[in-house]
């Protein structure tokens, strides 16, 4: 029987992460996955291309058919373990323009970051970026996540105290300028958002 991947409606990330969740708990297999977009029916795509997975897709009635087929053979992704990411986040919003789109990316970008395989070793959060991490955010969950995982987490304490937010934060731990110069002097990679 043929295995279905419904993914009409789902907005980016969610197309991607729900076909990566589903070829990760196979050693081999095959399965449609089926969109109402062009940019998801590229991700997707771009996703089984880099996977070394076959896949073909074909636009039906106004739909995208993306046949996936991963192989015992297909190969994981290299290991990153021995390379130290930084990632500092200075921002509640992601890239400038609409801020109502801004905090929409952010959020987002948090998600598919904690669904990610590769993760940092810490990211930071600065000036307008710790109020990601306090009481009321929408991103708690994500940054929580990414938490668990092994990642760790630092808010800049003067920031918090600036915004009035030091008693709200929620997950991470209080820092200061010296640990982040540190952390990012010792960083393999760091990027800023």
């Amino acid at each position: 029987m043929e295995q279905i991947i419904d993914c009409k409606g789902l907005k980016c990330p969610l197309p991607v992460i729900t076909t990566k969740k589903y070829f990760d708990s196979l050693v081999e297999g095959e399965a449609t996955v089926i969109v109402d977009n062009e940019v998801a029916n590229s991700n997707i795509s771009k996703f089984a291309q880099s996977s070394g997975y076959d896949y073909s897709s074909e636009l039906k009635d106004g739909l995208y058919y993306i046949k996936i087929t991963k192989a015992s053979c297909a190969c994981k992704p290299m290991s990153f373990s021995e390379e130290k990411l930084v990632i500092m986040i200075g921002n509640d919003k992601l890239g400038l323009g609409d801020d109502e789109l801004g905090t929409l990316l952010m959020k987002s970008y948090l998600y598919a970051l904690s669904e990610s395989d590769r993760l940092p070793s810490d990211i930071i959060f600065i000036n307008g970026g710790v109020k990601l991490a306090v009481e009321g955010s929408d991103c708690l969950s994500s940054i929580r996540d990414i938490s668990e995982k092994g990642v760790n987490v630092f808010c800049c304490g003067t920031c918090l105290d600036f915004y009035g937010l030091k008693e709200k934060l929620a997950v991470g731990e209080i820092s200061n300028m010296y640990t982040i110069v540190e952390k990012m002097n010792t960083a393999t990679n760091t990027i800023k958002l």
